[in-house]
């Protein structure tokens, strides 16, 4: 399949790189903003290419469970990774939760610095998926801003106050 569905989301945050950076980056930031409403938990967070990000998110007694492997990090300009649903152990596996859901999602966030404010641009496209796949994520992709929002409504909080403590 050559034509896959692409979701975008740019965003420009009142913050300077370096900070907007810190908060994708260092896991304590990242946990209070990365899965808005849940109890996000990073067990690994090994920011180099071929490193691992192990991520739960937790509400109730049920668990969400991802794995990313970096593909590419370049300092305050771009993250790379492959973004997979795991079960227990961390073995990928498919979705629980959304049938016929990619198995891998790439996905890119880009930051560009502008003043003492940062464009950020969050890319994600299914990774060697099926057409069945592709279409699952189509369809899902109107509903992603939602989530993505309210996580970066927490974000703007978290760089509000490093603003502050500067």
């Amino acid at each position: 399949m050559s034509d896959l569905p692409e979701y975008r989301l740019d965003r420009e945050f009142n913050a300077p790189v370096e900070m907007v950076w810190r908060a994708w980056t260092e896991p304590e930031l990242l946990s209070r903003w990365y899965g808005p409403g849940v109890e996000t938990t990073i067990h690994q967070f090994d920011l180099k290419p071929g490193g691992v990000w192990l991520n739960e998110m937790k509400w109730g007694d049920k668990s969400d469970r991802s794995k990313m492997v970096f593909k590419e990090v370049v300092v305050e300009q771009k993250l790379v990774w492959h973004h997979s649903s795991t079960d227990e152990d961390w073995n990928i596996v498919s979705n629980p939760m959304m049938p016929n859901w990619p198995k891998v999602l790439l996905a890119t966030v880009s930051f560009t610095s502008n003043d003492e404010k940062t464009q950020v641009r969050l890319t994600m496209v299914p990774f060697e998926a099926s057409e069945e796949e592709a279409n699952a994520f189509a369809q899902a992709m109107a509903g992603m801003d939602n989530g993505w929002g309210s996580g970066y409504k927490i974000l703007d909080e978290i760089l509000d106050q490093l603003n502050a403590e500067r």
